[in-house]
Protein backbone atom coordinates (compact mmCIF):
# COMPACT_ATOMS: atom_id res chain seq x y z
CA UNK A 1 0.00 0.00 0.00
CA UNK A 2 1.17 3.46 -0.31
CA UNK A 3 1.76 5.84 2.46
CA UNK A 4 0.91 9.55 1.13
CA UNK A 5 1.81 11.57 4.17
CA UNK A 6 5.54 10.22 3.84
CA UNK A 7 5.41 8.61 -0.27
CA UNK A 8 7.05 5.18 0.36
CA UNK A 9 5.43 1.51 0.37
CA UNK A 10 4.84 -0.43 3.24
CA UNK A 11 3.42 -3.57 3.63
CA UNK A 12 0.44 -3.81 5.69
CA UNK A 13 1.00 -6.64 8.55
CA UNK A 14 -3.00 -6.76 9.44
CA UNK A 15 -3.52 -7.18 5.75
CA UNK A 16 -0.51 -9.99 4.88
CA UNK A 17 -1.96 -12.26 8.32
CA UNK A 18 -5.48 -11.51 7.05
CA UNK A 19 -4.46 -12.82 3.22
CA UNK A 20 -2.41 -15.57 4.33
CA UNK A 21 -5.18 -16.82 6.71
CA UNK A 22 -7.76 -16.87 3.52
CA UNK A 23 -5.54 -18.72 1.38
CA UNK A 24 -4.95 -21.32 3.97
CA UNK A 25 -8.49 -22.17 4.27
CA UNK A 26 -9.00 -22.00 0.59
CA UNK A 27 -6.40 -24.16 0.27
CA UNK A 28 -7.52 -26.59 2.91
CA UNK A 29 -10.31 -27.24 0.44
CA UNK A 30 -8.06 -27.53 -2.74
CA UNK A 31 -5.92 -30.72 -0.43
CA UNK A 32 -9.46 -31.90 0.32
CA UNK A 33 -10.35 -31.85 -3.38
CA UNK A 34 -6.38 -34.21 -4.13
CA UNK A 35 -7.25 -36.52 -1.24
CA UNK A 36 -10.80 -37.23 -3.13
CA UNK A 37 -9.07 -38.14 -6.03
CA UNK A 38 -7.22 -40.69 -4.80
CA UNK A 39 -10.49 -42.01 -3.38
CA UNK A 40 -12.93 -41.57 -6.22
CA UNK A 41 -13.44 -44.05 -8.58
CA UNK A 42 -13.97 -43.35 -12.52
CA UNK A 43 -15.41 -45.11 -15.38
CA UNK A 44 -13.03 -47.19 -17.70
CA UNK A 45 -13.75 -45.92 -21.47
CA UNK A 46 -13.20 -49.65 -22.33
CA UNK A 47 -16.48 -50.33 -20.52
CA UNK A 48 -19.38 -48.22 -21.46
CA UNK A 49 -22.53 -50.16 -22.20
CA UNK A 50 -25.52 -48.66 -22.24
CA UNK A 51 -24.76 -45.63 -21.34
CA UNK A 52 -22.86 -45.77 -18.41
CA UNK A 53 -19.57 -47.95 -17.90
CA UNK A 54 -18.39 -50.39 -15.02
CA UNK A 55 -17.01 -48.25 -12.42
CA UNK A 56 -13.58 -48.56 -11.41
CA UNK A 57 -12.97 -48.86 -7.52
CA UNK A 58 -9.58 -50.48 -7.54
CA UNK A 59 -7.28 -48.05 -5.06
CA UNK A 60 -4.22 -48.38 -7.00
CA UNK A 61 -5.58 -48.08 -10.15
CA UNK A 62 -7.90 -44.79 -9.26
CA UNK A 63 -3.77 -43.33 -7.97
CA UNK A 64 -1.99 -44.25 -11.11
CA UNK A 65 -4.77 -42.68 -13.29
CA UNK A 66 -4.75 -39.26 -10.78
CA UNK A 67 -0.96 -39.50 -10.62
CA UNK A 68 -0.36 -39.57 -14.22
CA UNK A 69 -2.93 -36.55 -14.90
CA UNK A 70 -3.95 -34.41 -13.12
CA UNK A 71 -2.05 -34.47 -9.65
CA UNK A 72 1.44 -32.72 -10.48
CA UNK A 73 -0.98 -29.62 -11.53
CA UNK A 74 -2.60 -29.85 -8.51
CA UNK A 75 0.29 -29.69 -6.44
CA UNK A 76 1.76 -26.76 -8.11
CA UNK A 77 -1.36 -25.10 -7.75
CA UNK A 78 -1.88 -25.75 -4.10
CA UNK A 79 1.64 -24.84 -2.66
CA UNK A 80 1.90 -22.50 -0.02
CA UNK A 81 4.77 -20.15 -1.56
CA UNK A 82 2.62 -16.87 -0.89
CA UNK A 83 2.28 -17.56 2.46
CA UNK A 84 5.88 -18.56 2.95
CA UNK A 85 7.30 -15.62 1.51
CA UNK A 86 4.74 -13.07 3.03
CA UNK A 87 5.63 -14.79 6.48
CA UNK A 88 8.93 -16.01 6.46
CA UNK A 89 10.81 -14.30 3.31
CA UNK A 90 9.47 -10.87 3.92
CA UNK A 91 9.87 -9.85 7.70
CA UNK A 92 13.43 -10.77 7.32
CA UNK A 93 13.90 -8.08 4.77
CA UNK A 94 15.62 -4.49 4.60
CA UNK A 95 15.16 -1.81 2.34
CA UNK A 96 15.09 -2.08 -1.59
CA UNK A 97 15.32 -5.92 -1.06
CA UNK A 98 11.69 -5.59 0.54
CA UNK A 99 10.56 -3.81 -3.11
CA UNK A 100 12.08 -6.94 -4.70
CA UNK A 101 10.35 -9.19 -2.70
CA UNK A 102 6.91 -7.67 -3.86
CA UNK A 103 7.92 -8.33 -6.98
CA UNK A 104 8.07 -12.17 -6.32
CA UNK A 105 5.26 -12.32 -4.63
CA UNK A 106 3.37 -10.60 -7.71
CA UNK A 107 4.70 -13.31 -9.87
CA UNK A 108 4.16 -16.03 -7.55
CA UNK A 109 0.06 -15.16 -7.62
CA UNK A 110 -0.27 -14.84 -10.97
CA UNK A 111 1.59 -17.85 -11.94
CA UNK A 112 -0.43 -20.01 -9.13
CA UNK A 113 -3.24 -18.91 -11.41
CA UNK A 114 -2.24 -20.52 -14.53
CA UNK A 115 -2.22 -24.21 -12.95
CA UNK A 116 -5.68 -23.58 -11.26
CA UNK A 117 -7.67 -22.14 -14.34
CA UNK A 118 -5.83 -25.48 -16.09
CA UNK A 119 -8.07 -27.41 -13.68
CA UNK A 120 -10.99 -25.18 -13.78
CA UNK A 121 -11.58 -25.57 -17.69
CA UNK A 122 -12.18 -29.57 -17.07
CA UNK A 123 -14.40 -29.01 -14.44
CA UNK A 124 -16.19 -26.20 -16.02
CA UNK A 125 -16.83 -28.29 -19.53
CA UNK A 126 -17.56 -31.46 -17.09
CA UNK A 127 -20.67 -29.59 -16.01
CA UNK A 128 -21.97 -27.99 -19.22
CA UNK A 129 -22.09 -31.75 -20.14
CA UNK A 130 -23.32 -33.11 -16.61
CA UNK A 131 -26.24 -34.75 -16.68
CA UNK A 132 -26.16 -34.43 -12.80
CA UNK A 133 -28.47 -32.25 -10.05
CA UNK A 134 -26.92 -29.16 -11.20
CA UNK A 135 -28.81 -29.04 -14.77
CA UNK A 136 -31.86 -30.31 -13.18
CA UNK A 137 -33.09 -26.80 -13.46
CA UNK A 138 -32.14 -23.29 -15.70
CA UNK A 139 -31.12 -21.13 -13.09
CA UNK A 140 -28.61 -23.55 -11.55
CA UNK A 141 -26.70 -24.11 -14.86
CA UNK A 142 -26.56 -20.40 -15.17
CA UNK A 143 -25.71 -19.60 -12.41
CA UNK A 144 -22.63 -22.10 -12.13
CA UNK A 145 -21.36 -20.18 -15.32
CA UNK A 146 -22.43 -16.69 -13.76
CA UNK A 147 -20.22 -18.13 -10.84
CA UNK A 148 -17.29 -18.30 -13.33
CA UNK A 149 -18.16 -14.61 -14.53
CA UNK A 150 -18.08 -13.49 -11.18
CA UNK A 151 -14.60 -15.06 -10.25
CA UNK A 152 -13.06 -13.64 -13.52
CA UNK A 153 -14.12 -10.26 -12.25
CA UNK A 154 -12.03 -10.62 -9.04
CA UNK A 155 -8.94 -12.19 -10.88
CA UNK A 156 -8.85 -9.10 -13.19
CA UNK A 157 -9.56 -6.68 -10.39
CA UNK A 158 -6.88 -8.01 -7.97
CA UNK A 159 -4.13 -7.98 -10.80
CA UNK A 160 -5.53 -4.28 -11.50
CA UNK A 161 -4.96 -4.08 -7.38
CA UNK A 162 -0.99 -5.35 -7.94
CA UNK A 163 -0.43 -3.83 -11.35
CA UNK A 164 -1.60 -0.13 -9.89
CA UNK A 165 1.29 -0.32 -6.84
CA UNK A 166 3.73 -1.55 -9.46
CA UNK A 167 3.11 1.86 -11.67
CA UNK A 168 3.47 3.83 -8.61
CA UNK A 169 6.63 2.20 -8.04
CA UNK A 170 7.65 2.74 -11.04
CA UNK A 171 6.68 6.07 -11.22
CA UNK A 172 8.76 6.97 -7.83
CA UNK A 173 11.80 5.17 -9.00
CA UNK A 174 12.20 7.36 -11.97
CA UNK A 175 11.47 10.04 -10.13
CA UNK A 176 14.40 9.18 -6.89
CA UNK A 177 16.96 8.64 -10.10
CA UNK A 178 16.26 12.02 -11.11
CA UNK A 179 17.02 12.91 -7.65
CA UNK A 180 19.77 11.24 -6.85
CA UNK A 181 17.68 9.44 -4.04
CA UNK A 182 18.44 6.12 -2.83
CA UNK A 183 15.66 2.74 -3.67
CA UNK A 184 15.96 2.60 0.13
CA UNK A 185 14.16 5.59 1.28
CA UNK A 186 11.05 4.27 -1.00
CA UNK A 187 10.08 2.23 1.69
CA UNK A 188 8.74 2.89 4.85
CA UNK A 189 11.53 2.08 7.56
CA UNK A 190 15.23 1.37 7.29
CA UNK A 191 16.81 4.15 5.69
CA UNK A 192 13.91 5.99 4.92
CA UNK A 193 14.45 9.88 6.39
CA UNK A 194 11.16 11.51 5.21
CA UNK A 195 12.02 13.19 2.42
CA UNK A 196 10.46 12.29 -0.52
CA UNK A 197 8.27 15.20 -0.88
CA UNK A 198 9.46 15.98 -4.59
CA UNK A 199 7.67 12.78 -4.95
CA UNK A 200 4.38 14.06 -4.59
CA UNK A 201 5.08 16.96 -7.58
CA UNK A 202 6.52 13.99 -9.71
CA UNK A 203 3.81 11.42 -9.64
CA UNK A 204 1.00 13.73 -8.73
CA UNK A 205 -2.12 11.75 -8.43
CA UNK A 206 -4.87 14.24 -8.08
CA UNK A 207 -4.63 15.91 -11.66
CA UNK A 208 -5.57 13.36 -13.79
CA UNK A 209 -4.42 15.25 -17.34
CA UNK A 210 -1.44 15.86 -15.42
CA UNK A 211 1.69 15.43 -18.29
CA UNK A 212 4.32 14.66 -15.72
CA UNK A 213 3.45 10.78 -15.28
CA UNK A 214 0.17 9.31 -16.58
CA UNK A 215 -1.54 6.55 -14.04
CA UNK A 216 -3.86 5.60 -17.21
CA UNK A 217 -6.29 3.23 -15.65
CA UNK A 218 -4.31 2.15 -12.46
CA UNK A 219 -5.37 6.32 -11.45
CA UNK A 220 -8.23 5.16 -9.51
CA UNK A 221 -6.97 2.57 -7.80
CA UNK A 222 -4.46 4.80 -6.43
CA UNK A 223 -6.78 7.16 -5.74
CA UNK A 224 -9.28 5.74 -3.76
CA UNK A 225 -8.33 2.41 -1.83
CA UNK A 226 -4.65 1.55 -2.20
CA UNK A 227 -3.92 4.24 0.72
CA UNK A 228 -6.73 2.61 2.58
CA UNK A 229 -6.16 -0.20 5.40
CA UNK A 230 -9.81 -1.45 5.54
CA UNK A 231 -9.07 -5.26 3.93
CA UNK A 232 -13.35 -5.47 2.75
CA UNK A 233 -12.90 -1.82 0.92
CA UNK A 234 -10.09 -2.74 -1.13
CA UNK A 235 -11.82 -6.43 -2.11
CA UNK A 236 -15.31 -5.14 -2.91
CA UNK A 237 -13.59 -2.11 -4.74
CA UNK A 238 -10.90 -4.06 -7.28
CA UNK A 239 -14.31 -6.61 -7.42
CA UNK A 240 -16.54 -4.06 -8.84
CA UNK A 241 -13.80 -2.90 -11.04
CA UNK A 242 -13.71 -6.15 -12.50
CA UNK A 243 -16.96 -7.02 -12.91
CA UNK A 244 -17.71 -3.13 -14.44
CA UNK A 245 -14.52 -3.48 -16.62
CA UNK A 246 -15.34 -7.04 -17.92
CA UNK A 247 -19.08 -6.47 -18.89
CA UNK A 248 -17.92 -3.46 -20.62
CA UNK A 249 -15.69 -5.12 -23.14
CA UNK A 250 -13.02 -2.82 -21.53
CA UNK A 251 -14.79 0.17 -23.44
CA UNK A 252 -14.33 1.95 -19.89
CA UNK A 253 -10.83 1.96 -19.78
CA UNK A 254 -8.53 5.15 -20.48
CA UNK A 255 -4.78 4.25 -20.51
CA UNK A 256 -1.67 5.59 -21.19
CA UNK A 257 0.81 5.13 -23.57
CA UNK A 258 2.50 2.14 -21.50
CA UNK A 259 2.87 -0.66 -23.44
CA UNK A 260 2.07 -3.23 -20.48
CA UNK A 261 -0.47 -1.42 -19.40
CA UNK A 262 -2.48 -1.27 -23.25
CA UNK A 263 -1.58 -5.20 -23.43
CA UNK A 264 -3.38 -5.69 -20.05
CA UNK A 265 -6.49 -3.76 -20.92
CA UNK A 266 -6.41 -5.71 -24.49
CA UNK A 267 -6.41 -8.75 -22.46
CA UNK A 268 -9.33 -7.39 -19.91
CA UNK A 269 -11.19 -6.62 -22.76
CA UNK A 270 -10.59 -10.12 -25.03
CA UNK A 271 -11.55 -12.03 -21.72
CA UNK A 272 -14.80 -10.07 -21.29
CA UNK A 273 -15.82 -10.71 -24.66
CA UNK A 274 -14.95 -14.35 -24.60
CA UNK A 275 -16.57 -14.55 -21.28
CA UNK A 276 -19.69 -12.51 -21.78
CA UNK A 277 -20.42 -14.67 -24.38
CA UNK A 278 -20.34 -17.58 -22.90
CA UNK A 279 -22.30 -16.33 -20.01
CA UNK A 280 -24.95 -15.48 -22.48
CA UNK A 281 -24.93 -18.17 -24.22
CA UNK A 282 -25.26 -20.33 -21.90
CA UNK A 283 -27.62 -18.99 -20.10
CA UNK A 284 -29.52 -19.20 -23.54
CA UNK A 285 -28.96 -22.48 -23.74
CA UNK A 286 -30.16 -23.76 -20.24
CA UNK A 287 -32.99 -21.57 -20.51
CA UNK A 288 -33.88 -22.37 -24.23
CA UNK A 289 -32.20 -26.19 -25.00
CA UNK A 290 -32.87 -27.70 -21.03
CA UNK A 291 -35.76 -26.19 -20.18
CA UNK A 292 -37.69 -28.02 -23.22
CA UNK A 293 -36.50 -31.38 -21.55
CA UNK A 294 -37.05 -30.05 -18.10
CA UNK A 295 -40.58 -28.84 -19.15
CA UNK A 296 -41.82 -32.08 -21.02
CA UNK A 297 -41.07 -33.58 -17.75
CA UNK A 298 -42.66 -31.28 -15.80
CA UNK A 299 -45.84 -31.80 -18.09
CA UNK A 300 -45.37 -35.58 -17.74
CA UNK A 301 -45.35 -34.93 -14.25
CA UNK A 302 -48.42 -32.99 -13.49
CA UNK A 303 -50.17 -35.02 -16.30
CA UNK A 304 -49.69 -37.92 -13.35
CA UNK A 305 -50.42 -35.75 -10.39
CA UNK A 306 -53.63 -34.95 -12.18
CA UNK A 307 -54.40 -38.77 -13.43
CA UNK A 308 -53.69 -40.09 -9.87
CA UNK A 309 -55.87 -37.56 -8.34
CA UNK A 310 -58.61 -38.39 -10.31
CA UNK A 311 -58.34 -42.21 -9.65
CA UNK A 312 -57.76 -41.55 -6.02
CA UNK A 313 -55.01 -43.55 -5.47
CA UNK A 314 -53.40 -45.02 -2.56
CA UNK A 315 -50.34 -43.15 -1.10
CA UNK A 316 -48.14 -46.13 -1.81
CA UNK A 317 -49.31 -46.46 -5.30
CA UNK A 318 -48.21 -42.80 -5.72
CA UNK A 319 -45.01 -43.26 -4.37
CA UNK A 320 -44.22 -46.05 -6.47
CA UNK A 321 -45.02 -44.04 -9.36
CA UNK A 322 -43.07 -41.19 -8.32
CA UNK A 323 -40.01 -43.30 -7.88
CA UNK A 324 -40.64 -45.24 -11.01
CA UNK A 325 -40.60 -41.78 -13.17
CA UNK A 326 -37.91 -40.41 -11.29
CA UNK A 327 -35.44 -43.56 -12.00
CA UNK A 328 -36.34 -43.33 -15.42
CA UNK A 329 -35.77 -40.07 -16.22
CA UNK A 330 -32.71 -40.52 -14.46
CA UNK A 331 -31.51 -42.90 -16.25
CA UNK A 332 -33.10 -41.84 -19.63
CA UNK A 333 -32.89 -37.97 -19.75
CA UNK A 334 -36.05 -38.98 -21.23
CA UNK A 335 -35.03 -40.05 -24.32
CA UNK A 336 -36.67 -42.80 -26.25
CA UNK A 337 -34.13 -44.97 -26.94
CA UNK A 338 -36.13 -47.64 -28.91
CA UNK A 339 -37.61 -44.59 -31.53
CA UNK A 340 -34.41 -43.52 -31.65
CA UNK A 341 -32.75 -46.78 -33.10
CA UNK A 342 -36.07 -47.52 -34.89
CA UNK A 343 -35.18 -44.32 -37.00
CA UNK A 344 -31.17 -45.69 -38.41
CA UNK A 345 -30.98 -47.92 -40.94
CA UNK A 346 -31.04 -51.70 -40.35
CA UNK A 347 -26.81 -52.01 -40.22
CA UNK A 348 -25.89 -49.59 -38.20
CA UNK A 349 -28.95 -50.55 -35.61
CA UNK A 350 -27.45 -54.02 -35.51
CA UNK A 351 -24.00 -52.57 -35.12
CA UNK A 352 -25.40 -50.35 -31.89
CA UNK A 353 -27.46 -53.57 -30.45
CA UNK A 354 -24.72 -55.60 -30.85
CA UNK A 355 -22.10 -52.70 -28.77
CA UNK A 356 -25.02 -52.40 -26.21
CA UNK A 357 -26.02 -55.77 -26.01
CA UNK A 358 -23.37 -58.47 -26.51
CA UNK A 359 -20.78 -58.15 -23.54
CA UNK A 360 -24.37 -58.85 -21.17
CA UNK A 361 -25.21 -61.64 -23.22
CA UNK A 362 -22.22 -63.42 -22.73
CA UNK A 363 -22.18 -63.89 -19.55
CA UNK A 364 -25.09 -66.20 -19.45
CA UNK A 365 -23.48 -69.30 -19.78
CA UNK A 366 -26.63 -70.83 -22.02
CA UNK A 367 -25.30 -68.70 -24.47
CA UNK A 368 -21.95 -69.48 -25.23
CA UNK A 369 -22.20 -72.10 -27.58
CA UNK A 370 -24.57 -69.21 -29.86
CA UNK A 371 -22.70 -68.57 -33.08
CA UNK A 372 -22.18 -64.55 -34.34
CA UNK A 373 -25.15 -64.68 -36.58
CA UNK A 374 -27.76 -65.73 -33.33
CA UNK A 375 -25.95 -63.32 -31.42
CA UNK A 376 -26.84 -60.38 -33.83
CA UNK A 377 -30.25 -62.05 -33.90
CA UNK A 378 -30.68 -62.19 -29.93
CA UNK A 379 -29.22 -58.61 -29.70
CA UNK A 380 -31.12 -57.15 -32.33
CA UNK A 381 -34.58 -58.17 -30.07
CA UNK A 382 -33.55 -57.00 -26.97
CA UNK A 383 -34.99 -54.28 -25.56
CA UNK A 384 -34.04 -52.34 -22.55
CA UNK A 385 -36.25 -52.05 -19.54
CA UNK A 386 -35.65 -50.38 -15.50
CA UNK A 387 -37.04 -51.59 -12.27
CA UNK A 388 -37.13 -49.70 -9.19
CA UNK A 389 -36.79 -50.97 -5.88
CA UNK A 390 -39.45 -53.57 -4.53
CA UNK A 391 -40.68 -54.40 -7.76
CA UNK A 392 -42.98 -57.44 -8.58
CA UNK A 393 -42.05 -58.56 -12.26
CA UNK A 394 -44.05 -61.66 -12.26
CA UNK A 395 -46.05 -63.19 -10.06
CA UNK A 396 -46.27 -67.60 -9.50
CA UNK A 397 -49.30 -68.67 -11.83
CA UNK A 398 -49.48 -65.36 -13.57
CA UNK A 399 -48.21 -65.82 -18.10
CA UNK A 400 -45.00 -64.86 -18.75
CA UNK A 401 -44.75 -62.24 -21.14
CA UNK A 402 -40.81 -62.27 -21.57
CA UNK A 403 -37.81 -63.07 -20.49
CA UNK A 404 -35.06 -61.37 -18.44
CA UNK A 405 -31.38 -61.18 -18.83
CA UNK A 406 -30.45 -59.06 -15.67
CA UNK A 407 -27.63 -56.22 -16.42
CA UNK A 408 -27.58 -54.86 -12.89
CA UNK A 409 -29.55 -55.02 -9.78
CA UNK A 410 -30.60 -57.70 -7.78
CA UNK A 411 -33.75 -60.01 -7.77
CA UNK A 412 -35.21 -62.61 -5.49
CA UNK A 413 -37.11 -65.23 -6.90
CA UNK A 414 -39.31 -67.09 -4.73
CA UNK A 415 -41.69 -69.87 -5.54
CA UNK A 416 -44.25 -71.87 -3.11
CA UNK A 417 -44.93 -74.60 -5.26
CA UNK A 418 -48.35 -73.74 -5.91
CA UNK A 419 -49.33 -72.09 -3.14
CA UNK A 420 -49.21 -75.50 -1.00
CA UNK A 421 -48.89 -75.25 2.78
CA UNK A 422 -45.31 -75.70 4.16
CA UNK A 423 -43.40 -75.20 0.93
CA UNK A 424 -41.04 -71.89 0.29
CA UNK A 425 -38.31 -71.82 -1.80
CA UNK A 426 -36.08 -68.42 -2.83
CA UNK A 427 -32.74 -67.51 -4.78
CA UNK A 428 -31.13 -64.37 -5.74
CA UNK A 429 -30.73 -63.52 -8.84
CA UNK A 430 -27.76 -60.87 -9.74
CA UNK A 431 -25.99 -59.90 -13.12
CA UNK A 432 -25.64 -62.04 -15.63
CA UNK A 433 -28.44 -64.32 -14.27
CA UNK A 434 -31.94 -64.13 -16.26
CA UNK A 435 -35.49 -65.44 -15.31
CA UNK A 436 -38.30 -66.92 -17.30
CA UNK A 437 -36.96 -69.83 -18.67
CA UNK A 438 -40.43 -71.22 -18.50
CA UNK A 439 -40.94 -68.99 -21.82
CA UNK A 440 -37.97 -70.73 -23.44
CA UNK A 441 -38.96 -74.44 -23.04
CA UNK A 442 -42.58 -73.24 -24.32
CA UNK A 443 -40.24 -71.76 -27.49
CA UNK A 444 -38.23 -74.70 -27.73
CA UNK A 445 -41.12 -77.27 -28.22
CA UNK A 446 -42.11 -77.22 -31.60
CA UNK A 447 -45.73 -78.45 -30.85
CA UNK A 448 -46.34 -75.97 -28.20
CA UNK A 449 -49.56 -74.29 -27.83
CA UNK A 450 -50.17 -70.33 -28.87
CA UNK A 451 -51.02 -69.98 -25.03
CA UNK A 452 -48.04 -68.75 -22.77
CA UNK A 453 -46.46 -70.98 -20.26
CA UNK A 454 -47.49 -69.76 -16.34
CA UNK A 455 -44.50 -68.91 -13.61
CA UNK A 456 -43.71 -71.44 -11.61
CA UNK A 457 -41.73 -68.22 -9.50
CA UNK A 458 -42.14 -64.79 -7.94
CA UNK A 459 -40.06 -62.50 -9.15
CA UNK A 460 -38.87 -59.44 -7.00
CA UNK A 461 -37.02 -56.77 -7.38
CA UNK A 462 -34.21 -56.05 -4.45
CA UNK A 463 -32.47 -53.37 -6.15
CA UNK A 464 -32.77 -50.74 -8.56
CA UNK A 465 -32.65 -52.92 -12.25
CA UNK A 466 -31.64 -52.56 -15.34
CA UNK A 467 -32.07 -55.46 -17.86
CA UNK A 468 -32.84 -56.42 -21.25
CA UNK A 469 -35.67 -58.37 -21.97
CA UNK A 470 -36.61 -61.02 -24.82
CA UNK A 471 -40.89 -60.79 -26.05
CA UNK A 472 -42.36 -64.42 -26.16
CA UNK A 473 -43.03 -63.52 -30.10
CA UNK A 474 -39.11 -62.92 -30.29
CA UNK A 475 -38.02 -65.50 -28.17
CA UNK A 476 -39.95 -68.17 -29.99
CA UNK A 477 -38.43 -66.87 -33.71
CA UNK A 478 -34.66 -67.09 -31.82
CA UNK A 479 -35.24 -70.68 -30.55
CA UNK A 480 -36.44 -71.76 -34.18
CA UNK A 481 -33.00 -71.37 -34.91
CA UNK A 482 -31.34 -72.32 -31.51
CA UNK A 483 -32.55 -75.92 -31.92
CA UNK A 484 -30.18 -76.39 -34.58
CA UNK A 485 -27.36 -76.69 -32.20
CA UNK A 486 -28.09 -80.15 -31.23
CA UNK A 487 -25.78 -79.76 -28.22
CA UNK A 488 -26.01 -81.93 -25.06
CA UNK A 489 -23.98 -79.34 -23.30
CA UNK A 490 -26.63 -76.85 -23.73
CA UNK A 491 -28.94 -78.89 -21.82
CA UNK A 492 -26.68 -79.51 -18.87
CA UNK A 493 -26.32 -75.49 -19.02
CA UNK A 494 -29.93 -74.89 -18.96
CA UNK A 495 -30.60 -77.19 -16.27
CA UNK A 496 -27.51 -75.83 -14.21
CA UNK A 497 -28.44 -71.90 -14.39
CA UNK A 498 -32.25 -72.37 -14.15
CA UNK A 499 -33.62 -71.76 -10.62
CA UNK A 500 -36.67 -74.27 -11.80
CA UNK A 501 -34.32 -77.28 -12.16
CA UNK A 502 -33.00 -76.28 -9.10
CA UNK A 503 -35.39 -76.36 -7.20
CA UNK A 504 -36.80 -79.35 -8.30
CA UNK A 505 -33.66 -80.89 -8.03
CA UNK A 506 -32.83 -79.71 -4.32
CA UNK A 507 -36.51 -81.57 -3.41
CA UNK A 508 -35.67 -84.75 -5.06
CA UNK A 509 -32.21 -84.07 -2.88
CA UNK A 510 -34.27 -84.19 -0.16
CA UNK A 511 -36.74 -86.71 -0.59
CA UNK A 512 -34.34 -89.29 -1.54
CA UNK A 513 -32.50 -88.49 2.03
CA UNK A 514 -36.00 -88.89 3.79
CA UNK A 515 -36.41 -92.10 1.60
CA UNK A 516 -32.93 -93.54 2.98
CA UNK A 517 -33.23 -92.39 6.08
CA UNK A 518 -36.24 -94.22 6.70
CA UNK A 519 -34.94 -97.75 4.83
CA UNK A 520 -32.14 -96.56 7.61
CA UNK A 521 -33.96 -96.66 10.95
CA UNK A 522 -36.15 -99.99 9.02
CA UNK A 523 -32.76 -102.13 8.72
CA UNK A 524 -32.01 -101.00 11.94
CA UNK A 525 -35.44 -102.38 13.53
CA UNK A 526 -34.92 -105.22 11.36
CA UNK A 527 -31.36 -106.21 12.78
CA UNK A 528 -32.28 -105.53 16.92
CA UNK A 529 -35.48 -107.94 16.41
CA UNK A 530 -32.99 -110.81 15.10
CA UNK A 531 -31.13 -110.06 18.02
CA UNK A 532 -33.85 -110.36 20.50
CA UNK A 533 -35.23 -113.65 18.90
CA UNK A 534 -31.38 -115.12 19.02
CA UNK A 535 -31.29 -113.88 22.46
CA UNK A 536 -34.63 -115.24 23.77
CA UNK A 537 -33.58 -118.61 21.93
CA UNK A 538 -30.42 -119.30 23.45
CA UNK A 539 -31.95 -119.00 27.16
CA UNK A 540 -33.65 -122.63 26.62
CA UNK A 541 -37.22 -123.10 26.03
CA UNK A 542 -38.50 -124.56 29.00
CA UNK A 543 -37.23 -121.97 31.87
CA UNK A 544 -35.90 -118.82 31.17
CA UNK A 545 -33.51 -116.62 33.18
CA UNK A 546 -34.69 -114.18 35.15
CA UNK A 547 -31.77 -111.64 33.74
CA UNK A 548 -33.27 -112.90 29.98
CA UNK A 549 -36.82 -112.18 30.67
CA UNK A 550 -35.77 -108.68 32.13
CA UNK A 551 -33.93 -108.36 28.88
CA UNK A 552 -36.29 -109.41 26.91
CA UNK A 553 -38.99 -107.28 28.08
CA UNK A 554 -37.12 -104.12 28.27
CA UNK A 555 -36.22 -104.63 24.67
CA UNK A 556 -39.75 -105.33 23.67
CA UNK A 557 -40.79 -101.89 25.66
CA UNK A 558 -38.15 -99.64 23.36
CA UNK A 559 -39.15 -101.53 19.93
CA UNK A 560 -42.36 -100.83 20.87
CA UNK A 561 -42.05 -96.95 21.65
CA UNK A 562 -39.85 -96.87 18.29
CA UNK A 563 -42.38 -98.38 16.62
CA UNK A 564 -44.92 -96.39 17.33
CA UNK A 565 -42.26 -92.92 16.88
CA UNK A 566 -41.62 -94.19 13.60
CA UNK A 567 -45.51 -94.94 12.74
CA UNK A 568 -46.21 -91.03 13.42
CA UNK A 569 -42.99 -89.83 11.85
CA UNK A 570 -44.15 -92.03 8.21
CA UNK A 571 -47.26 -90.76 8.82
CA UNK A 572 -45.94 -87.54 8.91
CA UNK A 573 -43.73 -87.84 6.01
CA UNK A 574 -46.00 -89.28 3.80
CA UNK A 575 -48.16 -86.04 4.39
CA UNK A 576 -45.16 -83.45 3.75
CA UNK A 577 -43.71 -86.06 1.21
CA UNK A 578 -45.98 -84.94 -2.02
CA UNK A 579 -45.36 -81.05 -1.20
CA UNK A 580 -41.59 -81.78 -1.20
CA UNK A 581 -41.74 -83.70 -4.65
CA UNK A 582 -41.91 -81.26 -7.30
CA UNK A 583 -43.43 -81.99 -10.60
CA UNK A 584 -39.76 -82.53 -13.00
CA UNK A 585 -39.94 -79.26 -15.47
CA UNK A 586 -40.47 -79.96 -19.07
CA UNK A 587 -37.24 -80.22 -20.76
CA UNK A 588 -36.33 -78.01 -23.49
CA UNK A 589 -36.15 -79.79 -27.22
CA UNK A 590 -32.52 -78.90 -27.97
CA UNK A 591 -32.22 -81.97 -30.74
CA UNK A 592 -35.61 -81.46 -32.55
CA UNK A 593 -35.42 -80.37 -36.27
CA UNK A 594 -36.51 -77.20 -37.81
CA UNK A 595 -40.56 -76.91 -38.24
Amino acid sequence: MVINQDNCLELDRKLEITASVLRFFTDIFYILHIIFQFRTGFIAPSSRVFGRGVLVEDPSAIAKRYISSYFLIDILAVLPLPQVVVLIVIPKLQGSALLNAKNVLMFIVICQYVPRLVRIIPLYLEVTRSAGIITETAWAGAAFNLLLYMLASHVFGALWYLLAIERQDTCWRHACSKNKCTPDSLYCGGEHKGNNDFLSVACPLNDSSSDVFDFGIYLLALQNIVQSRNFLEKLFYCFWWGLQTLSSLGQNLQTSTYTWEILFAVFVSISGLVLFALLIGNMQTYLQSTTVRIEEMRVRRRDTEQWMSHRLLPESLRERIHRHEQYRWQETRGVDEESLLRNLPKDLRRDIKRHLCLSLLVRVPMFEQMDAQLMDAMCDRLKPVLYTEDSCIVREGDPVTEMLFIMRGKLESMTTNGGRTGFFNSDILKAGDFCGEELLTWALDPHSSSSLPSSTRTVRTLSEVEAFALMADDLKFVASQFRRLHSKQLQHTFRFYSPQWRTWASCFIQAAWRRYSRKKLEDSLHEEEQRLQAAMASSGANSPSLGATLYASRFAAIVLRTLRRSGTRKARLQERLPVMLLQKPAEPDFSAEEH
